[in-house]
């Protein structure tokens, strides 16, 4: 049960072992996307059907036909990883022997859709996955494998979910073949440390340029690949410019401080712009509409009068 690239990672993975069988693939229906609102299948839904498995996929649980469809499969373990429904307790009693779900954060921290931008909004040095038992409570289940990840300060919310897909993937094979040993615990979760991820808002990628660079940074990269972090660029006499900007690294300090949010020029490639404390530098950014242009691109064409 999963729905996109994330899942998708997940359900190749468990297609490839040879310790069980994949008896169907539920996801999210297709939704309208793109300028012409075709449905597009997700990427579990793809795969699955490329590989002849059955695709299911019911709007929810609510109708008990859904709920006896899925327990006519018989399966033994359900296995869930960024599906995107709620699943209610008579969808979790179904599996002979449990519901498990993957998820991208070290719990009890981080619960819910945004584990790893909210993680890397706050500067966390350290994430990682948690194969856990599955309840009717947001992600407060008993954890039963977990698996640390250490993070690069400018590691983007795209690498770093590239990297625990992979690793989320080989560890619940791993619980899984644990499971059929009968070496598997689970582990209840300290409430007291528990905190939240909420999904993120498009305008959570509003860039705060009176902010130190640190946490501007941390922004940015969060935000990337999506929604995309942004601000409004004014030159005096034209429209204001929505650019969003691309992941890069903290500069230093200036020898002469600019406003927060002027673009004081291109450094080594960079585009440098002022936070409160230092320069950010980011190898590119996107005006509204149109493509990414590198720093020199949009330096030549938005600086400079000729370059």
């Amino acid at each position: 049960m999963g729905t996109p690239e994330f899942a998708a990672v997940i359900l190749e993975r468990l297609l490839q072992w040879d310790g069980g069988q994949v008896l169907a693939a539920y996801t999210q229906p297709d939704r309208p996307c793109g300028r012409g609102l075709a449905c597009k299948p997700s990427p579990v839904k793809e795969l699955a059907q490329s590989r002849g498995i059955e695709v299911r996929q019911p709007l929810n649980f609510k109708d008990p036909a859904e709920v006896e469809a899925l327990q006519a499969l018989a399966p033994d373990v359900l296995a869930v990883a960024a599906y995107g429904l709620i699943l209610p307790q008579a969808v979790l009693d179904i599996p002979r022997l449990m519901p498990v779900n993957v998820h991208a954060s070290l719990l009890p921290k981080y619960r819910g859709a945004a584990p790893i931008q909210r993680c890397l909004l706050d500067g966390e040095g350290v994430t990682g996955i948690s194969i856990m038992r599955m309840e009717a409570g947001l992600d407060s289940g008993p954890v039963l494998l977990q698996r640390a990840l250490r993070l690069n300060e400018d590691e983007h919310a795209g690498e770093v979910h590239d990297q625990l897909a992979a690793l989320g993937a080989d560890l619940l094979v791993e619980a899984f073949t644990r499971l059929g040993q009968g070496r598997l615990t689970a582990i209840p979760q300290d409430e007291s440390l528990a905190t939240y991820a909420p999904k993120l808002s498009k305008d959570e990628g509003r860039i705060d340029w009176n902010r130190p660079a640190r946490e501007v940074h941390n922004r940015i990269r969060a935000m990337h690949p999506w929604p995309g972090a942004f601000f409004s660029w004014s030159v005096e006499g034209k429209k204001p410019l929505r650019l969003t900007v691309s992941p890069g690294k903290i500069g230093p300090e200036p020898e002469s401080r600019a406003a927060p949010g002027a673009i004081v020029g291109e450094q080594d490639g960079f585009l440098a712009i002022q936070t409160a404390d230092r320069l950010y530098l980011t190898p590119g950014v996107r005006p509204e509409g149109k493509k990414l242009l590198s720093a020199q691109a949009f330096a030549c064409g938005y600086l400079k009068p000729v370059c």
